[in-house]
């Protein structure tokens, strides 16, 4: 049948995600960087995801398509659903247990062998399975990190991890906006600073982005600053 349905311009889909985090049909899903229909039958043709799209790559168009599954998408929605439930009922999973690591970061970084030591003071670091409220976050200096910067940046846990409460995510890959879970952590506990690191490409933008939304949001005044590394391991100016 020819009915209205949407169009993503790949070549200006900048990876963010927020339309696949829109759509509650679940036709849009995040592949190799880039939000793609997947599912015609899913798509509901009313363009939910369309203000979400900060880059203008998704518009409507009048084509042949599969008519709407009404049916097939509340199915989906039921499984995912039930899963969820699942996952609350059993406690979740084990690698998101809550652990906070006791560190004294006035002790040298190496230890006598000259063996890197680990500057990550708790766990999960995550964003998206940390807790809103957790003690490690009271009176915390908060890093925000993405994901790419530990492996770019040789001397992360030195240089920016001491002394530091660490939460690292990559918007791109993860598909959704970091922005409320970050308000919600920053309103909630007692936050003494925030440092975001991120790399220089243009998908890591959203984590800025998100950290300085969340800042606002919550309308405290934290002393914050931002620190670009570069993709061969480099701080830029």
């Amino acid at each position: 049948m020819i009915r209205k349905i949407i169009h993503i311009d790949e070549e200006k889909c900048n990876g963010c995600g927020l339309c696949a985090k829109a759509c509650h049909e679940g036709a849009i899903e995040m592949i190799n960087g880039k939000a793609k229909l997947v599912r015609e039958n899913f798509c509901d043709g009313f363009g939910d995801c369309l203000p979400q799209c900060p880059t203008g790559a998704i518009s409507f168009e009048e084509r042949e398509a599969p008519e709407y599954d009404e049916k097939a998408v509340k199915e989906a929605k039921g499984k995912k659903k039930e899963a969820e439930n699942h996952e609350h009922h059993f406690g979740g999973c084990p690698g998101s247990r809550m652990m906070h690591f006791e560190r004294n970061d006035e002790k040298p970084a190496v230890s006598t062998r000259e063996t890197p030591v680990s500057q990550l003071a708790q766990w999960p670091c995550q964003i998206k399975l940390l807790p809103i409220k957790a003690p490690f976050f009271d009176g915390a200096k908060l890093l925000i990190a993405a994901d790419c910067t530990a492996y770019a940046y040789a001397n992360m846990h030195e240089d920016f991890m001491r002394g530091k409460i660490t939460i690292i995510g990559c918007p791109k890959l993860d598909a959704v906006d970091y922005s409320e879970k970050l308000t919600a952590i920053i309103t909630e506990n007692d936050i003494k600073s925030v440092m975001i690191v991120r790399m220089e490409v243009p998908c890591c933008g959203g984590l800025q982005r998100a950290a300085e939304n969340a800042l606002m949001s919550s309308g405290k005044f934290i002393p914050w600053q931002v620190v670009t590394i570069s993709r061969d391991g480099k701080i830029l100016d």
